[in-house]
């Protein structure tokens, strides 16, 4: 069974120590400190007997023992813990892109569970969870004093089951419910579409697939278009990604830098840490890029933002990331269960952790909450122009092939005044691009 390097977990497995030489008294100290570890597992051991024997109601020895592990291991930090040999087949299936459950990528905070964020065209995304989230209640039971695994097993369920989940909200005066139905959750790791004359590539998550499927988007995008030269460049939507493999999130960055440093992890011990660098060969061939981020981008996504923002090779734009700069790694255990640790801290290029700070952007875009558009009042008047006027002078320095050319560009401006409205942010990237672009054609 493999290690699973994880950047939502990833990173590099902390080396072994070796030592030739050890000082007298440094050799007391550890057999005092062995000693006292020893009577604590003692302790553990005679708590364990009274429980098994004496405990109100009969107890299942391997439920027991897996939970004090547990414990432990959640008592360094909320990424490190435990997986059941079910749990560990899960997270194995899920690195692959496919899996069952809600679509929902979570954490907790001060014992309350947070949504990190909805994955694309999940039943979490449709029904309307919302990075930001916090979920009290499932099916009216109340997580708290819950466990993060013990509440994401709650969520759990056969495909096509109803789940009632509790949320509280910021700006919203009272916790509402939110009926969600299970499904087989199929993630695209990347989406591609065109706006305009810029490529849109929607990065949901990064799994096995991440890499393979933005290179053939975006050369597939460039074909269609006529070639790169007629892009003005690429926007990559890490919104609401919560990250997966560190393989995938160094390959996405190197696919866009032909050189320097991606990304570099430190554990506990210096000679522990790893460096990766960036490969010569960038998929937009010099096009200008803009990345998207907000505040359910974590890990993986991070450490892409920051890598392109440090490089200066991207325009960052949004609000602040979720700030997960921890790697875990995923170590097989006897028994098919696996332990996912905290191993090192990841840095950007500039030698910058986000830990609890996240990458911020260069340029702040707030997405403007949904509201209800009403009708246009009749008595609002309609701008007019000299073309409205009756016996207006008609423009004879134009051509047919001109007047087209102004009719088309104006047609454009109006699809863009349409996105603004659907996804303002998104709408802010293009316009940079289109910007970026010029400058560009102007040199």
């Amino acid at each position: 069974m493999r290690k699973f390097l994880m950047a939502v977990g990833g990173g590099a497995l902390a080396g072994l120590i070796a030592s030739t030489q050890i000082a007298g008294p440094l050799l007391a100290q550890e057999g005092k400190t062995q000693v006292n570890v020893y009577e604590q597992l003692d302790l553990f051991g005679d708590i364990f007997e009274r429980i098994r024997a004496q405990y109100v109601e009969e107890v299942d020895e391997g439920e027991l023992v897996e939970a004090a592990i547990n414990g432990m291991l959640q008592s360094l930090d909320p990424h490190s813990s435990y997986l059941s040999p079910d749990d560990a087949q899960d997270m194995r299936v899920q690195t692959r892109g496919e899996f069952g459950g809600l679509g929902i990528e979570v954490t907790q905070e001060e014992g309350f569970v947070k949504v990190v964020a909805p994955m694309d065209g999940t039943p979490a995304e449709e029904a309307g969870v919302l990075s930001g989230d916090f979920i009290t209640h499932v099916d009216g039971e109340s997580l708290l004093g819950l466990t993060l695994d013990e509440a994401v097993e709650l969520m759990r369920g056969p495909v096509g089951s109803e789940i009632v989940v509790t949320l509280v909200r910021e700006g919203e005066p009272e916790p509402f419910d939110v009926t969600i139905i299970r499904d087989t959750i199929r993630l695209t790791a990347v989406r591609t579409r065109t706006e305009g004359e810029a490529v849109v590539l929607r990065v949901s998550t990064f799994n096995d697939q991440t890499f393979d499927n933005l290179k053939d988007g975006l050369q597939t995008a460039a074909e269609e278009a006529g070639g790169l030269d007629a892009l003005s460049g690429v926007v990559i939507d890490l919104r609401n990604n919560p990250g997966g493999l560190l393989n995938q999130a160094i390959l996405v960055a190197d696919a866009f830098l032909e050189e320097g440093e991606i990304v570099s992890t430190r554990g506990r011990n210096p000679e522990d840490g790893e460096r990766f660098n960036a490969t010569p060969g960038d998929l937009a061939e010099g096009k200008p890029i803009v990345v998207l981020i907000n505040g359910g981008s974590a890990s993986a996504s991070e450490i892409v933002a920051g890598a392109l923002k440090d490089h200066r090779r991207a325009v960052v734009v949004g609000t602040k990331s979720f700030g997960k700069g921890s790697v875990q790694t995923v170590m097989p255990l006897r028994g098919d269960g696996a332990m996912r640790l905290t191993t090192a801290r990841y840095y950007t290029p500039s030698g910058r952790s986000i830990q609890n700070l996240g990458v911020s952007p260069d340029i702040v875009v707030q997405q403007p909450r949904a509201s209800v558009v009403e009708d246009e009042d009749e008595s609002t008047p309609r701008t007019r122009s000299e073309a409205d006027l009756r016996g207006s002078l008609s423009n004879d320095s134009l051509s047919e092939d001109e007047i087209r050319q102004i009719e088309e560009d104006n047609a454009k401006a109006e699809e863009a005044a349409k996105l603004r409205d659907e996804d303002y942010q998104l709408a802010y990237a293009i316009d940079i691009l289109k910007g970026l672009s010029a400058l560009e054609s102007d040199q």
